[in-house]
């Protein structure tokens, strides 16, 4: 009877999902003229003017990872710098964001300070799963098997009509620093599929039009739940080459596997062999957004790349921070022979790739982050004189003094009866209010008693 069911369930399923196909519409347009020179690609930001880089990455897990991240902010708006008259947040350089910390990341970006002071009520404590359908079942299995329940739209319009009221990428050139990157998972590649300059250089697409709503719901979308995000490429519409470690590092055997398979994705997308790519929730592959800051790394040519040499001698300490708002175990199936099965088992396997991966780019990241900064300090010591000059450093430079921190700030590194509580704060885009609250306060406080954080500091 059981299997009689089950086939029976299936063969209604598949019924249903010959009736109609559930797919996303690309949005993203050709660029005209040349797409390099419509995108900002160095690290001139706040890179540029002081001797500290600091970059924040914001894991993925819906609303708890946004006002988690959010707390965080907060915080570091509080933290003045040694020796200065301002916040760390007033030095970030870069925020990556993964899912439900993209849209932390996404609005920061935008808004700036301002957006501390109404993310909490525009975003934290709305429902922002109105209008979509979040429950597997009978009724939705058709739509689930013809590409995902929720196609793009009502996310999409959702995000667009109460945080982002029709901004594009290029809002973020227009209003400065700190760099934003928005992650998801291209799906046929394999690959993180970050919306910056080289991915879209490789389809000949004009990034500054990209609407940051279809990004942040890319970013965050959920097997199963959704239907992936379509991004087209336009091969043969510009003429920009590109550069030259993506051909390089495509042929490397030798190559780190993660700079190869992202670089053979760009090949293929600039030879016309993925005309649409699909994009889903960018946890799939690295739920801390770590891919975009260690491809840059790992790809430069140059002991100081991604930097300018003026700012690699310029640079004095370094931090970044994991912001990690992972779940914690759960479940019951485990006590007993059967499951998990249904529900159960399609989101035991989501969640398993995911925390898979996240173990693997921190580590990965953590070693490019320290292999770098040995190769700075061999660059600047062996600088000639004129160098020195031309590239600015002070008569008292000293070209050892050199330090970069790599941490996490996760729940597990506050006391555990807390750790545990906030890790049952379900993944999902609408929480009530305490929870929210109970959130930030955490990011809060695991920001003021971190480690990492408090060596930077002492350091300087």
């Amino acid at each position: 009877m059981r299997w009689a069911g089950f086939f029976g369930a299936m063969a209604v399923s598949l019924w249903l999902s010959g009736c109609a196909s559930v797919h996303n519409e690309p949005v993203n347009v050709p660029a005209h003229g040349s797409v390099v020179d419509q995108l900002h690609l160095g690290f001139k930001d706040v890179a540029d003017e002081d001797d500290l880089l600091i970059g924040l990455a914001f894991s993925g897990g819906g609303t708890r990872a946004a006002a988690f991240s959010f707390g965080v902010l907060s915080e570091f708006d509080r933290i003045g710098v040694p020796r200065a008259h301002d916040k760390l947040l007033d030095r970030l350089d870069f925020i990556s964001g993964v899912s439900g910390g993209s849209v932390t990341a996404a609005y920061y970006g935008l808004k700036k300070k301002a957006a501390l002071a109404d993310f909490r009520e525009r975003f934290l404590l709305q429902n922002a799963e109105e209008g979509l359908n979040t429950t597997l079942s009978l009724a939705t299995m058709g739509r689930a098997l013809s590409g995902g329940i929720n196609d793009q739209q009502g996310f999409t319009q959702w995000l667009d009509r109460n945080l982002f009221h029709g901004a594009t990428f290029g809002a973020f050139r227009a209003v400065g620093p700190p760099r934003v990157w928005i992650n998801a998972s291209d799906i046929y590649n394999r690959v993180p599929f970050v919306f910056g300059a080289t991915a879209f250089t490789a389809i000949c697409s004009d990034l500054t039009k990209f609407p940051l709503s279809n990004a942040v719901a890319a970013s965050a979308a959920v097997p199963v739940a959704f239907a992936p995000i379509v991004v087209k490429a336009y091969p043969g519409t510009c003429n920009d080459p590109l550069p030259q470690w993506i051909t390089r590092s495509a042929a490397d055997r030798n190559a780190s596997p993660m700079l190869r398979s992202y670089a053979s994705a760009i090949l293929r997308y600039r030879e016309g062999k993925v005309p649409y790519i699909k994009l889903l929730d960018g946890g799939l592959v690295d739920n801390y957004g770590l891919s975009g800051f260690t491809i840059a790394r790992e790809s430069s040519e140059t002991p100081y790349g991604p930097l300018k040499p003026e700012q690699a001698v310029r640079l004095r300490r370094s931090i970044f921070l994991v912001v990690d708002a992972k779940a914690g175990l759960s479940g019951d199936w485990v006590k007993s022979v059967d499951g998990p099965a249904g529900v159960d088992l399609v989101k035991a396997a989501i969640d398993t790739t995911i925390d898979a991966s996240v173990g693997a780019s921190f580590t990965a990241f953590e070693r490019t982050m320290g292999d770098w900064q040995n190769a700075l300090v061999r660059w600047r010591c062996g600088l000639s004189a004129a160098d020195r000059r031309r590239y600015g450093a002070p008569a008292n430079w000293n070209c050892r003094d050199l330090k970069f921190f790599v941490g996490r700030v996760g729940f597990d590194q506050l006391d555990p009866a807390r750790a545990a509580e906030l890790g049952k704060v379900p993944t999902r885009f609408h929480l009530p209010q305490p929870q929210v609250d109970e959130v930030i306060e955490a990011g809060r406080d695991a920001l003021r008693i971190n480690p990492t954080l408090k060596a930077f500091l002492g350091s300087m």
